[in-house]
């Protein structure tokens, strides 16, 4: 608002409104009031102001000391405010108390009998207590003081007085709006200068204020408005995205029975239209998402009869916007109507207008679902139509109470369905020009050798605003990488894959953060892993080797594998495959876990990465479970959630040419890694390892992570608690210097490191050794997954990490972001 009106050449907005409407039949001030709490009156109040001071622009609080407990309109009449001093210092002066302490510009004096205040029936604006008195000195405001409009009733028809100009000034204002008559006011009050020396004193305290305010904002130096494109200057994409964000956390759900919403896309929906405005988007936009019929409105009788077919009806009441004070109030019969078609079916009830409209229904027990919409606008119809069908959550919270039962604060959240659909950018906050870039440097890290070919993608608000795929699946170019390949994930395996499962064990209470490994393996008893607790393994600060080479083990003085521990086929207890023709005896993973228990511990504690405890956790949920680990994250995640690409051993699953190769290994399994996974510590254990084994494609990946952006909640199922997310992605250590959190990687803490360095701290993901990258942030509600092969033909290529070209094409999407 502040930077349109800069550039519209307006120096300063009569706002923010501070009233606290308490009184639902207050016919003036309305939805113009934040609400009936002080506190929330004085936070959104204040973030107007600030926001306005921030482009250069002064403010007015008003209408002081409080219009919103009123039911009269001061434009035409005196409104009375009986309550005494300190209800109207503790509720409607705390506001003003707030923006007067953080530097409002000025403050409007409304026109109220306040008895309590001016100790007569004298209007406020015009009371030497209230503007003098209470506001400069016991406020301690020093800024501009102005009246609201004296032409209107509440101070016109106050006779008491000879000039109610000459009133308003020796009160204390400073600025006087829309006088009566102005040359009679500015001869009383010259008069009364010249003959009151006081008030010359008081004449040019206000002088040096409005000086003083018209220095502020430029008027020393004026300049003329620039008029060029000055319809796109006010009218920009960002300002249309804060007007849609603004109504998707406001709507809010005060009913839901049955689980009516979010809507499912099996029922047949009847729409009924009711209200004196239009409501034709909400319809419209409904319709792309539901099987929807929209029916007449036609008497009860009739209405009745056109609605029999249908289970579910949705009724959408729609009131001009035309302005604040016009009637919100359902009709008589619109009332019997609803009530009606409720004794019948299961209704959903959208009310675009102010939620005291919800009063006129003494109880609203035949109504399964109410959503407030509040606004009839375009931008109301739309979002409020999206969040019906699930695309959008439901967070918005009453800013009024309508009953006992509906408090200020009332609101039921409702997740979204959280399904990552293709959507115009605009709608997702991003500036798809500079996301462009993001084609030139993946382009300048496949022409550089850095990795053979790459995939990427990238969601905002649950929408895909970027999916492609670049380069060839090897050097000799004869296969493209596309969005369906599969690339070996990693690391990313450990947040994909063992994470989540130990996420449902501490839900279902089988571990805590405080537990020890011990307790979990009964085999590390006596060993200097059983007192680890989960927290500081999964945060890699528990002095574990870093990484144990089993595979040095298995190979001869050449190294090749032994015969001792490898057969070209499969036979007795030759039977684990590590790669084409190759099968590892069963009886090492005995000597394995062996050297895992005896490793060492490191001499000092600080923060070292280490894969050693994803081999335990995955030994504890076979244990446990009896089902190995591919088994496990397929049944309870990769399944319900939709993924079919996602898995361990793709080899036979997935079409060969749709695997992207890892690397040519020539220094153990001496063959091409393809669908075998690239890990050799996860390779002895036949391609499934708790910290890389795992296969899938960057969209496939993203809704792994949009699960944890939801916090265990998608498409209408949840696997975890969103607290135990909470406690997973915290920064236990941070202290010490350790970033991690409960196995995610988070933000560095200084310097370089696990991203951009313009991730919020509420971010978190992992990056895996091929050259895989997936993160996602809370704050700016996005995903962003890499993957590629950069170690093919040899992981002795590290160009993609030197280059930083992950992060790099981070920042580019953070640089994209416009709200």
């Amino acid at each position: 608002m502040g930077e349109q009106e800069r550039a519209l050449g307006v120096h300063m907005s009569y706002a923010p409104v501070l009233d606290i409407n308490t009184n639902p039949n207050n016919p003036i001030i309305g939805n113009r009031s934040f609400g009936e709490s002080p506190t929330l009156v004085a936070r959104k109040g204040l973030a107007i102001m600030r926001g306005h001071h921030d482009a250069g622009r002064l403010t007015s609080g008003k209408h002081f000391p409080g219009h919103g407990d009123t039911a009269q309109d001061s434009h035409k009449t005196l409104p009375t405010l009986s309550f005494d001093r300190d209800r109207i210092e503790n509720n409607e002066l705390l506001p003003f108390k707030k923006l007067i302490e953080n530097g409002i510009s000025s403050i409007m004096v409304a026109h109220l009998n306040v008895p309590a205040l001016t100790g007569s029936n004298l209007p406020t604006s015009l009371s030497y207590k209230v503007v003098t008195e209470l506001l400069k000195e016991q406020l301690g405001f020093n800024g501009l003081i102005v009246t609201d409009a004296l032409n209107m009733k509440g101070a016109s028809d106050y006779t008491e007085l000879d000039n109610i100009d000459l009133a308003a000034f020796i009160a204390g204002n400073d600025v006087l709006l829309i006088s009566n008559n102005i040359p009679l006011g500015i001869d009383k009050i010259k008069q009364a200068v010249l003959n009151t020396p006081q008030l010359n004193i008081r004449l040019e305290e206000s002088v040096k204020k409005i000086l003083k305010a018209k220095y502020k904002v430029g008027l020393s130096n004026y300049k003329p408005v620039n008029r060029n494109n000055l319809l796109e200057k006010i009218n920009t994409r960002l300002d249309s995205l804060l007007i849609q964000d603004a109504f998707a956390e406001s709507i809010t759900l005060l009913k839901n029975d049955n689980n009516l919403l979010p809507l499912d896309t099996i029922s047949k929906y009847a729409h009924l239209k009711i209200g004196d405005a239009v409501g034709t988007l909400f319809f419209k936009q409904l319709k792309k998402h539901i099987n929807l019929t929209s029916i007449e409105l036609n008497g009860i009788e009739s209405t009745l009869k056109s609605l029999a077919p249908y289970d579910k009806v949705i009724i959408s009441f729609h009131r001009s916007n035309e302005t604040p004070w016009k009637s919100a109030s359902f009709s008589t019969d619109e009332i019997a109507l609803i009530k009606a078609i409720g004794a019948y079916h299961q209704v959903i009830l959208d009310v675009f207008i102010k939620p005291y409209a919800l009063m006129d229904f003494k109880e609203l027990e035949s109504i399964e679902a109410v959503v407030v919409s509040y606004q009839n606008s375009v931008e109301s119809q739309e979002i409020s139509a999206d969040i019906l069908a699930g695309i959008k959550s439901i967070k918005g919270k009453l800013p009024v109470s309508i009953s006992t039962r509906f408090p200020q604060g009332s609101g039921i959240f409702l997740p979204s369905k959280s399904k990552i659909d293709y959507n115009p950018l605009s709608v997702s906050g991003v500036d798809k020009d500079k996301l462009k870039l993001i084609d030139q440097l993946a382009q300048v890290a496949i022409d550089s050798a850095m990795t053979p070919g790459l995939q990427l993608f990238i969601s905002r608000k649950g929408k895909t605003i970027y999916k492609k795929s670049f380069g060839y699946h090897t050097y000799e170019k004869k296969i493209k990488v596309a969005n369906h390949h599969v690339y070996d994930l990693a690391s990313l395996t450990k947040i994909l894959a063992t994470l989540p499962l130990l996420m449902q064990e501490f839900d279902d209470k089988s571990i805590k953060l405080e537990s020890k490994m011990a307790e979990l393996l009964p085999k590390l008893e006596n060993t200097n892993k059983s007192n680890l607790t989960i927290k500081a393994v999964l945060s890699h600060y528990a002095k574990l080797t870093p990484w144990i080479p089993f595979y040095k083990a298995t190979l001869d003085e050449n190294s090749y594998p032994k015969r001792k521990y490898f057969r070209s086929y499969i036979k007795n207890k030759y039977r684990i495959p590590v790669a084409n023709n190759l099968y590892l005896k069963s009886t090492f993973l005995e000597e394995m876990d062996e050297m895992i228990i005896d490793s060492p511990l490191l001499d000092s504690l600080y923060y070292k990465y280490s894969d050693l405890s994803f081999y335990l956790f995955k030994d504890y949920l076979e244990n446990k479970y009896g089902k190995s680990l591919d088994i496990l994250s397929n049944d309870k995640f990769y399944e319900p959630l939709g993924l079919k690409r996602t898995l361990f051993k793709p080899l036979g699953v997935i079409p060969e040419n749709e695997i992207v190769p890892s690397e040519y290994d020539r220094y153990f399994r001496h063959s091409e890694l393809k669908g075998y996974v690239h890990d050799m510590g996860a390779a002895l254990l036949g391609g499934v390892g708790g910290h890389a084994g795992l296969f899938s494609n960057a969209e496939e990946v993203a809704r792994i992570m949009q699960l944890y952006l939801n916090k265990g909640y998608f498409e209408g199922k949840r696997y975890f608690n969103a607290d135990t997310f909470d406690q997973f992605n915290q920064c236990y250590y941070c202290h010490e210097g350790n970033r991690r959190g409960v196995g995610f990687d988070k933000p560095q803490l200084v310097g370089e490191g696990s991203t951009c360095g313009c991730v919020s701290l509420e971010s978190f993901g992992h990056m895996g050794f091929t050259g895989t990258y997936a993160w996602a942030d809370p704050e700016k509600d996005l995903i962003y997954v890499f993957l590629s092969n950069r170690t093919y033909p040899t992981m002795d290529n590290n160009l993609l990490g030197s280059h930083n070209i992950r992060t790099r094409i981070q920042r580019l999407i953070y640089d994209s972001i416009i709200n």
